[in-house]
């Protein structure tokens, strides 16, 4: 079946969906996103990723265009449109179309663009063996807590992360200590068995993933640090994983030319990426039974 967008309150052929040459998130990346993970057809931490979305809007003061209600209510058609049982759904909004100036539009019109696809499963070896993280400064904004469109160094990172056959890079600040990945959160395991991930400030992306991935930690009793760490004490950590959407829970077993411990993926990881899976799982069996 062809695949369906909504652009501005039109749903449309995904080959033919468009926006204006002067809207301000092609002109200037003057824009917001928020990418949610579709799991049996249902969207996952749906709330809390709305939250993170409208922080965004008043972050870069751009307007909610439609109420929480019915812009849930078009998520769920974008995802339906394009039968997506597991994938994801991309909601962007932007200050609108204007003549290019700096300076905001004098009655600015927030545009919205949604799409949906199917996303394959991931390679059973990448929870199985662990992924690689390659380590790159971090040259990017000091406002990384917003979830802009402005992703340019991020793309950078990534790439010099596959063509050094790297799953990921990890940011690191001025003072050697490691942000977050290009497109996730860094995540440690000390040798005294305590879980530590940078804590949420400008410097990082506070992930939804990552959000959850602390509460399960905390029911499972597990010793929580937020805190920045060095990428020394990554590489001499008992175990590393990285966390997002797309990548749920995953086990970093080289950092570098650097194998962690054994390199294998450790215990603590496995455990928390098991409680992950079954948190969307329940997700999606609560809401089935409430719209049963």
């Amino acid at each position: 079946m062809s695949r369906i967008a909504y652009v501005n309150g039109r749903y449309v052929p995904h080959k033919q969906a468009a926006v204006h040459i002067e809207d301000r998130g092609y002109q200037f990346a003057d824009g917001v996103y928020e990418v949610c993970a579709v799991w049996n057809g249902h969207i996952i931490d749906e709330g809390p990723h709305l939250d993170r979305l409208e922080r965004s809007l008043r972050e870069l003061r751009i307007g909610m265009p439609m109420s929480r209600q019915a812009l849930s209510l078009v998520m769920r058609e974008v995802i339906h449109r394009n039968a997506v049982d597991t994938g994801i759904i991309y909601v962007q909004m932007t200050r609108g179309v204007a003549p290019r100036d700096h300076p905001f539009p004098a009655i600015p019109e927030t545009q919205v663009v949604m799409t949906s696809r199917r996303i394959r499963p991931q390679p059973a070896k990448f929870g199985e063996d662990g992924v690689k993280a390659l380590t790159l400064p971090d040259i990017r904004w000091e406002r990384c807590d917003i979830k802009s469109v402005s992703l340019l160094p991020n793309v950078l990172a990534k790439q010099a992360a596959r063509e050094a056959g790297a799953y990921e890079a990890w940011l690191v600040d001025d003072d050697g200590l490691v942000t977050e990945g290009s497109s996730t959160n860094a995540w440690i395991v000390t040798r005294d068995a305590k879980l530590v991930t940078r804590s949420a400030s400008h410097a990082i992306l506070n992930g939804i993933t990552r959000l959850a991935v602390i509460e399960l930690a905390r029911g499972e009793g597990l010793q929580l640090e937020e805190r920045p760490f060095s990428v020394a004490e990554a590489k001499g950590a008992r175990e590393a994983f990285i966390t997002s959407t797309t990548s749920f829970v995953l086990p970093v077993t080289q950092i570098d030319d650097q194998v962690i411990a054994n390199g294998k993926p450790g215990s603590l990881t496995l455990k928390l990426r098991q409680r992950y899976m079954a948190h969307m799982g329940d997700q999606t069996r609560a809401e089935a039974a409430e719209s049963a």
